[in-house]
C-alpha cells in the first residue's frame, strides 16, 4: 500500500465519522455559506506571476516543515506579497492542518483560498464552502471519471472553482471535462515522491486552452517558473519553498518581487 492509498483509506473513515455527527444543514446555515466566492482561475488568467502560495505544517515525505508560524501571519504575508491565491492544507493526520486553518485564512485575507484536501465525498465540498474556501482540489489518481464528474459539477453548483490534479497522461485523458476550471500537473511522483518539472512540460500540449494550466510541487526558483510559462502555465503552486523558512510571508514577498 503506498502512502496515497493509506491517506485515502483513512479519509473514508474520517468523513464517515464526521457525517455521523455533523449534519450538512450545519454547513448550509453557516455565515460563510452564502458568501460570493473569489475565482482563482480568473485571478491566474490576468496575473503575470501566478503564484499560489501554500500553508503546510508537515507532509508525509518531509515530516515537520514549519509548526511555528500562525496561519494568519502567513496569509497576511502572502497577500502582501501579491500571491494570486493561497492553498491551505486541511488534512490533520498527515499534514497537520485543519478546517480551522481555512477559516482563519479566510478571516485574514481577501485572496482566493484553495482547500487542499483529499476529496472523496460531496460532504467535504459543503465543508469547504462553509469554512470560506473558494476553490477545491480533486486528485485524479484517487477518483474515477464518474467521481470527478459528479464532484466537480457539485462544486460548480456551490460556486467553487475546481482545480483537478494529474500526474500522468492516463489521468489527464480520463479527467478532461467542462466542469473543471484549472488543470494542475503535480511534478511529484506520488509513489516515489521524486520531483521533476518534465512531466508538466510533457503534458502541457495535451491540456486544452479552456483550462488554466497550473504546475504544482518542486518549484523552488524563478528560472523554473519562467521556463514553465513558455509552456502555457499560468499558475504555480509553491508550498515548501516558503513554508520551510522562518517567515513564509517575507520569503514570498522577496520571491514574487524577483519574478516581476
Amino acid at each position: 500500500m503506498n502512502i496515497l492509498d493509506k491517506i485515502i483509506a483513512d479519509k473514508h473513515k474520517e468523513v464517515a465519522l464526521k457525517k455521523s455527527i455533523l449534519p450538512i444543514t450545519q454547513f448550509e446555515n453557516s455565515v460563510l455559506f452564502d458568501r460570493k466566492t473569489n475565482s482563482l482561475a480568473q485571478a491566474l488568467r490576468t496575473s503575470d506571476t501566478g503564484i499560489i502560495a501554500e500553508h503546510k505544517r508537515r507532509s508525509p515525505s518531509k515530516a515537520v516543515i514549519n509548526q511555528k508560524v500562525s496561519v494568519q501571519d502567513v496569509a497576511q504575508g502572502y497577500q502582501t506579497a501579491g500571491a494570486c491565491g493561497m492553498s491551505v492544507l486541511s488534512d490533520g493526520k498527515y499534514f497537520g492542518g485543519s478546517l480551522e486553518d481555512v477559516l482563519l485564512a479566510r478571516a485574514t485575507v481577501q485572496l482566493p483560498i484553495l482547500r487542499k484536501e483529499f476529496i472523496i465525498d460531496e460532504y467535504q465540498l459543503l465543508e469547504a464552502k462553509a469554512y470560506g474556501a473558494d476553490v477545491i482540489l480533486l486528485i485524479a489518481a484517487v477518483l474515477s471519471r464518474d467521481e470527478i464528474k459528479s464532484l466537480s459539477q457539485f462544486a460548480k453548483s456551490l460556486s467553487l472553482d475546481v482545480l483537478l490534479e494529474v500526474h500522468n497522461q492516463e489521468e489527464l485523458e480520463k479527467s478532461i471535462m467542462p466542469s473543471l476550471d484549472m488543470l494542475g500537473v503535480n511534478n511529484r511522483n506520488l509513489k516515489t515522491f521524486e520531483v521533476s518539472t518534465d512531466i508538466s512540460k510533457t503534458l502541457s500540449t495535451q491540456i486544452p486552452d479552456d483550462f488554466v494550466k497550473v504546475s504544482e510541487s518542486g518549484i523552488s526558483n524563478i528560472e523554473a517558473i519562467k521556463d514553465l510559462q513558455q509552456y502555457g502555465y499560468k499558475g504555480f503552486l509553491i508550498g515548501e519553498n516558503f513554508m520551510k523558512t522562518d517567515d513564509p510571508g517575507t520569503s514570498a514577498i522577496e520571491f514574487i518581487k524577483k519574478l516581476k
